[in-house]
C-alpha cells in the first residue's frame, strides 16, 4: 500500500468518522471504498442527467418524417448530385 495524507475539512471528516464507525472498520478503507466507488461512476450518467437525456429523446424522436429507406436514399442522391453540379444556381450577380 501508499501512505497518503489529505486535508479534509470539518465536514468530510465528520462524514468519514461516522461511516468508519457505523460499518466498524477503519476510515482508511473507507476512504479506499469511496475512492474506488467514485472511479467507478465516472463517465457514467448521474440519474438527472439520464432522464434529461430521455426527455430530449422522447421529444426528438417523433419529430422525425416517416420516410422509406428508398426516399431517403433519393433525396441523398439527389443532393449529392446537386454539390457535384457546384450547388443551387441563383439569379445573382455571381452569375
Amino acid at each position: 500500500m501508499v501512505k497518503k495524507t489529505f486535508v479534509l475539512d470539518e465536514p468530510t471528516a465528520g462524514h468519514l468518522k461516522r461511516a468508519a464507525a457505523r460499518l466498524s472498520k477503519p476510515q482508511s478503507e473507507i476512504v479506499r471504498l469511496a475512492i474506488r466507488d467514485y472511479a467507478d461512476r465516472i463517465g457514467t450518467l448521474s440519474e438527472r442527467e439520464r432522464l434529461h437525456i430521455l426527455r430530449v429523446f422522447d421529444e426528438v424522436v417523433p419529430r422525425i418524417p416517416r420516410r422509406s429507406a428508398e426516399a431517403v436514399d433519393r433525396e441523398l442522391k439527389a443532393l449529392r448530385a446537386a454539390r457535384r453540379r457546384g450547388g443551387r444556381r441563383s439569379g445573382s450577380a455571381a452569375d
